[in-house]
């Protein structure tokens, strides 16, 4: 899972990561800070195949247009994947059924970010249609690394309640209320990602508790790699070092690094 965005909003992004310590306090330097054919050919370096360029937006009139960058950005970019987004306002439901439509493959919401409750009347049509299409949604939902107003494992618990059928991956393991959202894979379509999860940065902030550990290892085709490029504070690697620290096995790091997001995208 990674983040490619208009210039002009992606710098918007990281001149709120340069005042990091006034919102997390600690500091966050992006890490690979560069250039979009810079990124990209760090990804191909990395051993990188597929990737969904997840594009959210912070505000209303913002998602279709974002929508139709992030169509045109796959469509010219080898190995991404066409991501969509959106936002609770008039028109949703119309927008995402052209997405869905043209070829989009997964979507991305940020509830803290984009500040509303995903239970709105505006959005019940989209969550059915996501759920009927069989696309999956990254759902930024847990309360990390801030709290929101519409975070943590209720709001988005209620979603899935009314559509039950809904492919979900959960976002950073769902931190910091890592067992509740864990156990929203009692839904047979809810997965979660390993976004900056169990890396030394989150843990010094957001602790896994060790106890669910075997929980991980029980979920192995529900868990899938996420990463957060390029706004993440360490090397790429760190997420995977992360991972093989766990101890879980080559099957299941295959799983989480390779099969499962492979099976969610259709690959």
């Amino acid at each position: 899972m990674c983040t490619f965005l208009p210039d002009q909003v992606m710098n918007a992004v990281w001149a709120y990561f340069d005042h990091a310590s006034e919102h997390y306090s600690t500091d966050w330097p992006i890490t690979y800070r560069t250039p979009v054919e810079e990124r990209l050919k760090t990804l191909q370096t990395l051993g990188i195949r597929a990737f969904p360029a997840l594009v959210y937006p912070h505000k209303p009139d913002m998602a279709a247009w974002l929508n139709v960058w992030a169509r045109d950005f796959a469509a010219s970019t080898p190995g991404c994947v066409p991501s969509g987004t959106f936002y609770p306002e008039p028109g949703a439901a119309a927008y995402v059924r052209e997405a869905l439509e043209l070829g989009t493959r997964i979507f991305k919401v940020h509830l803290q970010v984009g500040d509303y409750d995903p239970r709105t009347d505006e959005l019940d049509d989209v969550w059915g249609q996501l759920a009927e299409a069989g696309v999956p949604v990254v759902v930024h939902c847990g309360s990390g690394p801030i709290r929101g107003r519409h975070t943590g494992p209720g709001p988005f618990g209620d979603v899935l309640r009314k559509h039950p059928q809904l492919t979900a991956v959960i976002a950073h393991l769902g931190m910091p209320e890592y067992a509740e959202h864990l156990a929203l894979t009692s839904y047979p379509n809810v997965h979660l990602d390993t976004t900056m999860a169990l890396t030394p940065f989150t843990e010094a902030l957001m602790p896994f508790p060790r106890d669910l550990i075997p929980r991980l290892a029980d979920l192995q085709d529900r868990i899938v790699l996420g990463s957060d490029f390029p706004n993440i504070p360490y090397p790429y690697a760190v997420q995977l070092s992360a991972l093989e620290s766990l101890d879980l096995g080559d099957a299941w790091l295959r799983a989480v690094c390779r099969d499962n997001g492979a099976s969610l995208l259709g690959l």
